[in-house]
């Protein structure tokens, strides 16, 4: 059994185009705190988007981690940040990650036609729709470049636990199962859901609860 410190610190990382006051941020702070986690949840970004790059974000977390053990909590690309950031650090204690984005890079050029990349890298940045914003946004091509040198699947060894959405269209659930395969650690809950999940959080953190308390996690059937 993992046994688990009482009241680690928590840390939130958002998705692509999103915040800190995100619905999922929000839910899980709210949820969290209850039960005395402390909880940040930084803005990845430090309000910068057009230069946004994954080690960027990744230096965001090592200061705010301080080398630290905490539970790091990632939704979408802010779950594939975690994952490189406990790859990297053995003193995470455990990972929950919401549709994480494994391979961040393969998905991007694989959404996008050669002459749609091509144009992104004459002109520097791509217009995206930033959720957090609520409008479109500038993003720098430095983003794609920069995240062409991470391991599509980072083989971090910590427990984790994964959500995904059976119906997820921008992150295929094949990929966490991919990603489950290799990594005896990690637990996949797969849900009738698409990428958001924002429709069975009630689901997700009963299982995050029993995972984050009880320092295991066994799949009901």
């Amino acid at each position: 059994m993992w046994m688990l410190s009482d009241r680690l610190r928590v840390l939130y990382l958002h998705g692509f185009a999103s915040g800190p006051t995100s619905r999922k941020a929000t839910f899980f702070a709210a949820k969290l705190r209850a039960l005395g986690f402390p909880v940040d949840i930084p803005d990845l970004a430090e309000d910068n988007f057009r230069n946004l790059t994954l080690t960027g974000q990744l230096r965001v977390i090592e200061r705010l981690a301080n080398n630290e053990p905490v539970i790091l909590i990632g939704s979408s690309m802010g779950g594939y940040l975690a994952s490189l950031y406990a790859a990297e650090h053995p003193e995470v204690d455990r990972l929950i990650l919401l549709a994480p984005a494994f391979a961040f890079h393969e998905l991007w050029v694989s959404k996008m036609s050669d002459p749609e990349l091509t144009r992104w890298r004459q002109n520097g940045s791509v217009d995206v729709f930033h959720y957090g914003a609520g409008r479109e946004m500038p993003l720098g091509y430095g983003m794609l470049k920069d995240a062409s040198q991470y391991e599509p699947f980072p083989a971090f060894t910590q427990p984790a636990l994964i959500f995904h959405g059976e119906a997820d269209t921008s992150v295929p659930v094949q990929y966490s199962v991919n990603f489950i395969n290799l990594h005896p650690n990690a637990n996949l809950v797969r849900l009738p859901s698409g990428h958001e999940l924002t429709d069975v959080l009630d689901r997700i953190w009963q299982d995050s609860q029993a995972f984050l308390l009880a320092g295991r996690f066994e799949i009901e059937c």
